[in-house]
């Protein structure tokens, strides 16, 4: 499976809290994705402001109802949302809310998702199955999406393309690329593949 194609220009800045020149569409764009994928990773690393984080320590309380099976290295968890922005070429701004990626957090869900245009959705091919519940909430709510399989360093490498998606159920025209969350590259190509998708699923008379 390739990864999405580079595109060095998109490239987050940090800088104020104020609008670049130039912002014509204002886009809202889910980052979601099971427990512990690195939705709060992705936000940090692409956006141009700082990103808000809303990330508690795990305690022994949350052992009973936060399945840590693939992430016992995992110390912390979103209990709201992440929020960054970045700006991309021609006057398109994103706005990227991470959705908190446990079951006991769904209610959070329909306020988070609304307005939202799509969702990149990260998954950790070493846990596949993992992200069935946040692609059901995708496909009941209607909203689009492109799958990014995060790259970790201990992830099989064995599966092919073909493979993933069948293993996921993907309709054949969803973007499935992958990406490392770490890297503002390759995790700006990421959202990119998704905002053409969004391009190519609006009508032609509307693009």
């Amino acid at each position: 499976m390739a990864s999405a194609p580079s595109n060095t220009s998109e490239l987050p800045r940090r800088g104020g809290t104020h609008l670049p020149d130039g912002a014509r569409d204002l886009v809202k764009i889910l980052v979601t994705g099971p427990f512990g994928v690195g939705k709060t990773t992705l936000i940090d690393s692409v956006s141009e402001i700082r990103p808000l984080h809303t990330e508690e320590h795990l305690t022994e309380a949350s052992v009973l109802v936060d399945d840590l099976d693939g992430v016992r290295e995992k110390d912390t968890t979103t209990v709201a949302i992440d929020f960054g922005r970045i700006s991309l070429s021609g006057g398109v701004v994103l706005y990227l809310f991470g959705t908190p990626g446990q079951d006991r957090f769904r209610t959070l869900w329909d306020d988070i998702s609304y307005g939202a245009l799509g969702a990149l959705v990260l998954v950790d091919s070493r846990r596949i199955d993992a992200s069935f519940d946040v692609l059901g909430l995708l496909e009941e709510a209607g909203l689009p999406y492109a799958v990014a399989f995060n790259a970790f360093p201990d992830a099989p490498s064995h599966y092919t393309g073909d493979q993933l998606r069948a293993a996921l159920d993907l309709a054949p025209g969803t973007p499935m690329v992958t990406c490392d969350a770490r890297d503002a590259h390759s995790s700006v190509d990421a959202l990119l593949a998704l905002v053409q998708h969004l391009i190519d699923d609006r009508p032609a008379e509307a693009r």
